[in-house]
Order: structure tokens, then sequence, then C-alpha cells
């Protein structure tokens, strides 16, 4: 972020401190903001338009932004919120039993991963897609909006979660 797109002070910044969620209706959006995957899982966060605006992301707890969701400054304008393109491994099989059995492996190692119909999307990583092509699966290099499935209780896994406040689970061989 430039000093230019920083100018006034964090006191003087507006403030976003509400969020509606998309496909709600809309008045007054003048922005975007744009961010990757784990940008858009944030609590507190100075941040930047397209059009050079800063202002301060202020939410009562961390959520998880969507695309199209729209963050709301206390003025009233509204941000909206893009899911910026990101390098990602698009996982495809032969039959809807290997791309279960594929997702059910990469949930297992608690591996982001967007659920469409008739593929996964996950970050790149050579390890998990040499796993995948062993059971069976393709493998395509893209660059897309990633969205990944939120957490059963309410949350995502990121790489490296804890098990602090989680159910019991194992990670067995897979």
């Amino acid at each position: 972020m430039t000093s230019e797109q920083m100018s006034g002070s964090p006191q003087t910044w507006p403030r976003a401190t509400a969020v509606e969620e998309a496909g709600s209706p809309s008045e007054g959006m003048t922005e975007t903001v744009c961010l990757t995957s784990d940008e858009r899982h944030r609590r507190r966060l100075v941040m930047t338009t397209e059009t050079g605006l800063t202002f301060l992301l202020d939410l009562p707890e961390a959520r998880l932004l969507r695309e199209g969701d729209r963050l709301v400054l206390e003025d009233g304008r509204r941000i909206a919120v893009r899911a910026k393109p990101e390098p990602l491994l698009e996982v495809r099989a032969p039959d809807r039993t290997t791309l279960l059995r594929l997702a059910w492996h990469l949930g297992n190692r608690h591996t982001p991963a967007a659920l469409q119909e008739g593929r996964l999307l996950i970050r790149r990583d050579h390890v998990l897609a040499e796993m995948i092509r062993r059971l069976g699966g393709e493998i395509f290099e893209v660059e897309e909006a990633f969205d990944p499935e939120g957490g059963a209780y309410g949350n995502t896994h990121h790489p490296g979660h804890g098990h602090g406040t989680e159910l019991p689970h194992s990670h067995g061989p897979g």
C-alpha cells in the first residue's frame, strides 16, 4: 500500500462495521475490494479499494467474506467484495465415485476446497496433486477465484489449524 493510498490517519479512515450477504438488496455501492480467500477471512484489517480508498474493516468477530458480499461503511457507503483469482488445482475424475473418494481424502487432510459440479478446486500443492493422480484423478492448473467450503461448525480450516475448539477427530491414514 503506498503512502498516497494511506492518506489520512487510522483515526480518519472510514470503518466498515457490518456485512451484507450476497443476494441481499443493495444501495449506495461505490467501491470494490478484490481479495484472496485468505484475505476474505478477517475481523479487523486495513484494506484499500481498487480506486485507492483506504478503510478499516472492523467487525465484531472474524468471518468469511464471500464473492458478492458488501462491506457497509459507517457513513452508509457499500464496498463490494470480489474474489481475486488465485493459482489453484482443478481436480476432476472419470466418475462421481472417484470424485467423492478424492473429496474424502482431501477433507481428511483438512484441505480447503471449493466443491463444484464435476470438479474440486484446491490450492496448488505438488504432494496433493501426486496423491490425486495415484487415486485416479486428473489435475489441471488454473487461475480462478477461490471460495472454499466453510467448516461444518461455522469456521473454515486453514493450514496449521488448531484443535482447541473442535470436536475430537482422527488424522488416520488415508
